[in-house]
């Protein structure tokens, strides 16, 4: 009897043994899993893609490709089934840089959080300046690189729309994959709601039949000024010009009608040579816009200040800032002044 009672506590002990045996093996391995999924990786690429109907088999040969070789497979798997990664893995580029932990990069991958890229329409860009810009950008796929702008336009959908002024200055988040016809249609519809809402909000009695003419109108407020404080201003100086029937007599359109030609400086045969661009010698508005105007532009144009200045002029000490004028008399003196402080700071340029 107490030999089988020493035998059973002899087999109690060993169970005991296992038991603590397989707790420590089953922490260590814990750990060694915890570990693993915390520590970032040391990939040798940027970035990865998963692509569509990629088995996680298949993206972690990926993961493997892009020089990440810590943990064994097993442990890849079991965090994916932890996280329910695994087969729900979203399509799309993957940043690899800063260098992620396992659990954050499969988080990524099941949430979707693809790499972004940006690319940014300038206010008061031309349409050539815009086409270079995103022709520059990348990883964007080109498709209209080689279309004329009526191509371009046609493409978009709006074949019997002029591209100048068509699209919202704004910066746009695009994914590997999109094209640029993607990111400009983003664009033309931002600025078709844009235009939509300063139309509908605009003040009473202005000179403008369209919301197109105030689309023209904003483009050029857009060139006059860079102070977004001086826009309703100027807006207001156009506004009484236009209903006055007088010329608007803005340099930035005798610019545009110049077109690639011009060379950055504008000339008295620059004034006097008609164009359909030339607000010296034709009245009203120009038959497009000059430039992509704004969101401040087209609420300048949509709601001009109130005043009685017909006239306006830099003020020439670098500030941007134009001094406004109500009569041609004033304005004289103040076209006067701006001379003057141009040429001081040409003598103060000029070597002793």
């Amino acid at each position: 009897m107490a030999g089988a009672k020493r035998g059973c506590l002899v087999v109690l002990a060993i169970l005991v043994l296992l038991v603590a045996l397989a707790g420590a093996a089953a922490a260590l391995l814990w750990q060694r899993q915890s570990g693993f999924a915390a520590t970032p990786v040391t990939p040798t690429q940027a970035s990865v893609t998963v692509a569509s109907g990629d088995s996680f088999t298949t993206v972690l040969g990926k993961l493997r490709a892009a020089g990440i070789d810590e943990g064994q497979d097993l442990q890849w798997q079991l965090l994916a089934r932890q996280l329910d990664a695994a087969g729900k893995l979203k399509v799309g580029e993957y940043a690899l840089e800063p260098a992620p932990t396992p659990r954050e990069l499969l988080r990524n991958m099941r949430q979707g959080k693809v790499l972004q890229y940006r690319v940014t329409i300038v206010e008061g860009w031309n349409i050539r300046q815009l086409r270079a810009a995103i022709n520059r950008a990348q990883p964007l796929q080109h498709k209209t690189t080689d279309m004329s702008d009526s191509e371009l336009m046609a493409a978009l959908g709006f074949a019997e729309q002029h591209p100048e002024g068509r699209f919202l200055p704004e910066t746009y988040i695009y994914q590997r994959g999109d094209s640029d016809l993607d990111v400009l249609k983003r664009a033309h519809a931002a600025m078709e709601k844009e235009l939509a809402a300063a139309w509908a909000s605009r003040a009473d009695d202005l000179p403008l039949s369209s919301p197109y003419e105030l689309l023209i109108l904003a483009s050029i407020i857009e060139k006059e000024t860079g102070l977004a404080s001086e826009r309703p201003q100027i807006a207001g100086v156009f506004m009484r010009r236009l209903k006055m029937g007088m010329r608007l007599q803005t340099d930035p359109t005798v610019i545009y009608g110049i077109g690639s030609a011009y060379d950055g400086n504008i000339r008295k045969s620059h004034l006097t040579t008609d164009t359909p661009y030339n607000t010296y010698t034709r009245a009203g508005l120009t038959p497009t816009p000059i430039a992509m105007p704004g969101r401040d532009a087209l609420q300048a144009a949509a709601h001009p200040a109130k005043g009685d200045a017909l006239y306006f002029v830099a003020v020439g000490d670098g500030s941007g800032a134009h001094v406004f004028s109500a009569s041609y008399s004033e304005h004289n003196a103040a076209v006067a002044r701006y001379l003057q402080r141009l040429r001081e700071k040409r003598n103060e340029a000029a070597p002793k």
